[in-house]
């Protein structure tokens, strides 16, 4: 069981101001910690755990698929024609459904995301997630998209929102992913079904009106803003500043590595860049920070377990070696080599090797050594060895660029 304290570091807890101080666990939950401490030196900063909230982990792949140069799509239907036309997708079939969701998981994990939503229906991946080394919800109901082309997921949308009132679970749906009459009439369409309320969280919406963030404002509906994406397919993506104006709870998603950024960390560089490049004025790394925190949990109605740390929440904690002097620019400007330590509820998951004492001292069973950035670190799995297992499937040294370690050369 876990029971350790990490002393000495900047706590950026998001229910307060950055402060230096210490932070607990005990068990699965953020308490006063009564076995090993960590002396961080007042060099680390220590935050939520991330929370990404729209990925497809079967798709996560590389390179992305797009539109003919010079051109962009009026809607995602002719990119799933694309994508399943390319020679991406046919390399990447030689992979397993669950070979791409581990590889996906791993995506999240060295990007400090500690929950992430996979937007697939649960008949097709309830007995893949909970083998993931991060937490891939399963409380949600779901719609591709409200229009007559989507792809019929789930049980329709009036049963899958009813299901999400039931269980008070978040209803997520692709929503006006384009510009056809159809898609910039999604709002009115889930109007007119009676289920655009607070449990929603909607995708994309770049489609949307004036009269759309109004009414989704009005709602309490969350978004999901998933930028490299929308500016990949359509050159274009939401109304970001009204919306957050108009007090919508907005997270960060990422959309799967076929058409968006390779992780969570550089989705949040890249859309505050489109930001910037769109209204010519800086979107705060503190707003950022919030996005793929506290508002992912609300967004997921999760937040009386995730998105802070407040005692007695879940224990997801992500240290990053402080190389900004303010902490959320430090987070917004992070990379992948400056991850010290991922815990999951608790039980550390990824990690420099001084942090072993926290799961008893030596390498526990199920985890392994890897070296990222030059430094050795354990994991919870085997990614180097499913890294070599996809090379092998696929025929040659495959790189993909959301895995931050080059596995042993593979030998004959």
């Amino acid at each position: 069981m876990s029971d350790f304290t990490l002393r000495n570091g900047i706590i950026v807890s998001g229910a307060g101001e950055p402060a230096e101080g210490a932070l607990g666990v005990r068990e699965d939950r953020i308490a006063p910690g009564r076995g090993a401490a960590f002396d961080l030196g007042g060099v680390s900063c220590v935050y939520p755990g991330l929370i990404n909230t729209h990925d497809h982990l079967q798709g996560n792949y590389r390179p992305p698929v797009g539109p003919r140069p010079g051109t962009y799509y009026l809607t995602w239907l002719p990119w799933d024609n694309d994508l399943k036309a390319s020679s991406m997708f046919q390399e990447r079939s030689n992979l397993s459904r669950e070979d791409l969701y581990h590889l996906s998981g791993y995506k999240c994990l060295f990007s400090g995301v500690t929950t992430v939503n996979d937007h697939f229906p649960q008949k097709f991946n309830a007995a893949i997630l909970p083998t993931l080394p991060v937490r891939a919800i399963l409380e949600y109901g779901l719609a591709h998209e409200a229009s007559s082309y989507d792809l019929k997921w789930g049980d329709g949308l009036e049963i899958e929102h009813r299901r999400a009132l039931k269980n008070n679970w978040p209803f997520i749906t692709h929503l006006a992913e384009g510009f056809d009459e159809e898609a910039m009439n999604g709002v009115n369409y889930l109007e007119k079904k009676g289920i655009l309320d607070d449990h929603c969280l909607l995708i994309h919406c770049i489609g949307f009106s004036d009269r759309d963030i109004e009414k989704v404002a009005a709602a309490g509906a969350s978004v999901a803003w998933c930028g490299f994406s929308n500016k990949f397919m359509f050159n274009v993506t939401c109304k970001i500043r009204k919306m957050l104006r108009a007090g919508i709870n907005v997270s960060i998603g990422t959309d799967s590595a076929a058409t968006g950024s390779a992780n969570i960390l550089e989705e949040m560089r890249y859309d505050r860049e489109l930001y910037r490049s769109m209204y010519g004025e800086d979107l705060p790394a503190k707003t950022l920070f919030g996005m793929v925190t506290v508002n992912g949990a609300r967004a997921f109605r999760m937040d009386r377990r995730l998105g802070t740390l407040e005692e007695g929440k879940l224990a997801d904690i992500l240290v990053l070696k402080a190389r900004r002097d303010d902490p959320f620019e430090n987070l917004v400007n992070a990379a992948m080599e400056d991850i010290e330590l991922l815990t999951l509820a608790g039980t550390p998951i990824y990690g420099e090797h001084r942090f072993l004492d926290a799961l008893g001292g030596g390498l526990p069973r199920g985890y392994t050594n890897i070296t990222v950035g030059g430094r050795p670190m354990f994991i919870k799995g085997d990614p180097a060895g499913l890294y070599r297992s996809a090379r092998e499937k696929i025929g040659f040294k495959k790189v993909l660029d959301f895995l931050p370690f080059e596995p042993e050369e593979i030998h004959a």
